[in-house]
């Protein structure tokens, strides 16, 4: 099982909001995921992350894989 931490987009049209996600890499962008992490709103200036970072480093430490976009946001929260 490849798990990947992912963005889940909950927002409106035109309104993007993403919540920070553990889920396999098999599963739909918007589907079933392992586990809730944090959120992400690219929209206010600045952009607002907020960011378990306990639980993102024991996923990391298990091996699962960001992807692009999370990993910028896991390194200005200065968490990898």
């Amino acid at each position: 099982m490849a798990v990947k931490i992912r963005l889940r987009r909950i927002g409106a049209k035109k309104a993007p909001y993403y919540r920070i996600v553990v889920a396999d890499s098999r599963y739909p962008r918007d589907g079933r995921f392992i586990e809730e992490i944090g959120t992400y709103d690219p929209t206010k200036n600045p952009s607002v992350i907020n960011i378990d970072g306990d639980k993102a480093k024991e996923w990391l430490g298990k091996g699962a894989q960001p992807t692009e976009t999370v990993k910028k946001i896991l390194k200005i929260k200065e968490i990898v």
